[in-house]
């Protein structure tokens, strides 16, 4: 009898075990995603961390394509800022959109190594490796996996050029602040650069700060809040799943 129930205790396990696999979890489930480009197709893609120019130096894990994927309710609201931005003669250009848990936690290792130094003059030299976690340069979670969040920066049409925004993508310092040298608030250029802790101390022009402000107006006024302490950062304010952090890797979603 003991022997009997011990098989059918196994065959309930297996079948639970077996249900259960076939409910995708949670944080494996796309299917409220898409692909960028098929909402938005004016826009320009720069994967940085499908590439090895970012700040670790190397793709980062769970890029798998050098593609872009947002939730369906940020692409669209991405789609009238498209709009908008192409009435004043530019595109959006994308440099990283949903990040998977598993490359938030290859930025942890990379931190984590103070050995590994290799982008240092491109990206934080005034900064020692150390103050990173302080510092919140790096940490555990990243609102970018939750699906509404990218960064971006705007491209001339004319020029054929990124727009002159005064410093790089992923710097890491005050000077990519947005109120850097101004008032982002009010739109005005102060020329205030003394949080820089470079010397001399680094600034922006008044024109590129101005390019920093068409570009975080525009984003504002369809819906995305932005971010204290980078210009090119930005999350849609009534995002879909603000609790959950996804870990399916960046690659194109079929249609």
């Amino acid at each position: 009898m003991k022997k009997v129930l011990s098989l059918l205790t196994l065959c309930l396990v297996v079948a639970a075990c077996s249900m259960k696999s076939t409910e995708p979890c949670p944080e494996e489930d796309a299917s409220e995603f898409v692909n960028i480009t098929d909402v938005v197709p004016d826009v320009i893609l720069e994967i940085r961390y499908y590439g090895t120019y970012n700040f670790v130096g190397t793709r980062i894990d769970g890029y798998e394509e050098p593609t872009a994927l947002l939730t369906r309710q940020a692409a669209d609201s991405l789609k009238a800022v498209s709009d908008d931005v192409m009435g004043l003669g530019y595109r959006l250009k994308i440099y990283d959109a949903y990040r998977p848990q598993k490359g938030v936690d290859h930025f942890v290792r990379w931190a984590e190594d103070m050995a590994d130094t290799l982008m240092k003059p491109y990206f934080y030299p005034d900064l020692d490796k150390s103050v990173l976690f302080p510092q919140d340069y790096i940490c555990l979670k990243s609102g970018h996996t939750r699906g509404s969040t990218l960064d971006l920066t705007l491209f001339d049409m004319a020029t054929e050029k990124e727009v002159d925004m005064g410093g790089t993508f992923d710097w890491f310092g005050p000077e990519s602040h947005p109120d850097f040298c101004g008032n982002p608030e009010t739109g005005e250029y102060t020329g205030d650069n003394s949080k820089s802790p470079a010397e001399p101390k680094r600034s922006i022009s008044p024109e590129q700060f101005q390019n920093r402000m068409i570009l975080r107006q525009a984003m504002l006024r369809h819906g995305f809040k932005p971010f204290d302490t980078e210009w090119w950062h930005f999350t849609l304010k009534d995002e879909p799943f603000p609790d959950t952090y996804f870990a399916f890797p960046v690659k194109e979603l079929s249609k």
